[in-house]
């Protein structure tokens, strides 16, 4: 008869992997179970296909979103950046710095889920793959048993690190079941680091601009993005669109600086007395892509020479541009979302250890949790964090 692990973790994705390996080398026995046909499916596909793992900048008071702020704190001060950067240059794994913290392999995303591979291999991790699990109830004999489609799983502890909704093709809503099931509180999920969408009468006006992309300032609600935007058929997309839709709820404006850094009525004003023959598209196009100059002037203003154009309307053309005002329709949904917003409160688990308070020897860690961060490898150190230091207190 098969020997019971120690722990069995459900999910062999960042912060599963994380958690197995974290436990396994303190000579834990672990299993486990994937619903894929592989592990790190997301880590492949992440950063286009070369994993942005970390960010050096990470700072859990500034770059998380939770009902409860302060949760990942503990974790984040236990495992940083620094010591994920650690592994992966142990492994010989060349990266680079792309911009903000951000921290991108060299060659493939495929190099670090090699690495957790091998750290599951020399920690004497097993790995199943294929395992559909339905259930996780708590054993006639003591602790827990993991009921997959085919099999039946025991082990003292168990560890939920299935993930959120995200990428539904191979995403899990396990947590949430498990959740209803068990009466655990859960913050509403929704889609975050998600492309906004276009109302109907935007599409009609923007859909052809599909492909422009520029650097603007973005703000919603308060919270202001500067990096690129990109216009597509759908909508608007790009790094400060995904930022602020982890703050965009339905019904809010989003405010996009087209002229970041610079004060549009003041510059058209000086341009007028400077050049009046100008045309006013013209200038424009020696600061914005000509497509959406072009869109601009069908919405905003009559094209003309600088000169002829009256200073009202200068003013006006120049606040627009500074606080150009889109009213999306939705998001893509968590089918091109990064991540998860919400999950499994954290009030129902201790930061130190990822202990569910109402179930001893069930531990939650990822994006299963309520605990979101902003694009640009803030996502998967949580995942480290959580995993790592979920590991050290099975």
């Amino acid at each position: 008869m098969k020997q019971q692990p120690d722990v069995i973790v459900v999910g062999g994705g960042a912060s599963g992997l994380m958690c197995a390996i974290s436990a396994g080398y303190r000579g834990l026995s672990v299993q486990v179970l994937e619903l894929g046909p592989k592990v790190g499916l997301k880590i492949l596909v992440s950063g286009g296909g070369r994993c942005n793992f970390t960010n050096r900048l990470a700072d859990p008071r500034e770059h998380f979103l939770s009902d409860n702020p302060h949760f990942c704190i503990s974790a984040m001060k236990r495992y940083t950046p620094e010591d994920f950067i650690a592994m992966v240059e142990a492994a010989g794994i060349d990266y680079h710095e792309k911009k903000l913290g951000q921290l991108f392999c060299d060659h493939s995303a495929r190099d670090i889920v090699a690495m957790l591979l091998q750290h599951c291999e020399w920690a004497g991790v097993e790995i199943a793959v294929r395992q559909r699990v339905t259930a996780i109830r708590p054993a006639a004999g003591g602790g827990y048993a993991v009921e997959t489609e085919s099999d039946r799983h025991e082990a003292p502890r168990v560890v939920l690190a299935s993930g959120g909704l995200s990428m539904p093709k191979i995403a899990s809503d396990l947590a949430f079941r498990f959740a209803q099931g068990q009466a655990l509180d859960v913050v509403p999920p929704r889609a975050a680091l998600v492309p906004l969408t276009w109302k109907a009468a935007d599409k009609t006006r923007f859909a052809p601009l599909s492909g422009i992309s520029l650097e603007a300032l973005v703000t919603v609600n308060g919270m202001s993005f500067l990096e690129n935007i990109l216009f597509t058929h759908r909508g608007l997309s790009g790094p400060a669109m995904l930022q602020v839709s982890s703050y965009w709820r339905d019904g809010d404006p989003v405010v996009i600086n087209l002229l970041p850094g610079r004060d549009a009525a003041a510059w058209l004003r000086d341009a007028q007395q400077r050049n009046p023959r100008q045309q006013l598209s013209s200038l424009l196009r020696g600061v914005l892509p000509r497509r959406l100059v072009e869109q601009l002037c069908m919405m905003w203003f009559e094209d003309g020479r600088l000169g002829s154009v009256p200073g009202a309307v200068l003013q006006a053309v120049g606040e627009r541009l500074n606080a150009w005002e889109f009213l999306p329709n939705g998001t893509e949904g968590y089918r091109t979302a990064e991540v998860t917003l919400g999950g499994i409160a954290t009030s129902e688990v201790s930061s130190r250890t990822f202990e569910l308070k109402k179930m001893p020897g069930v531990h939650v860690v990822g994006e299963a949790l309520d605990v979101a961060g902003w694009l640009g490898g803030y996502n998967f150190q949580w995942a480290w964090a959580s995993g790592w230091c979920c590991g050290q207190h099975l």
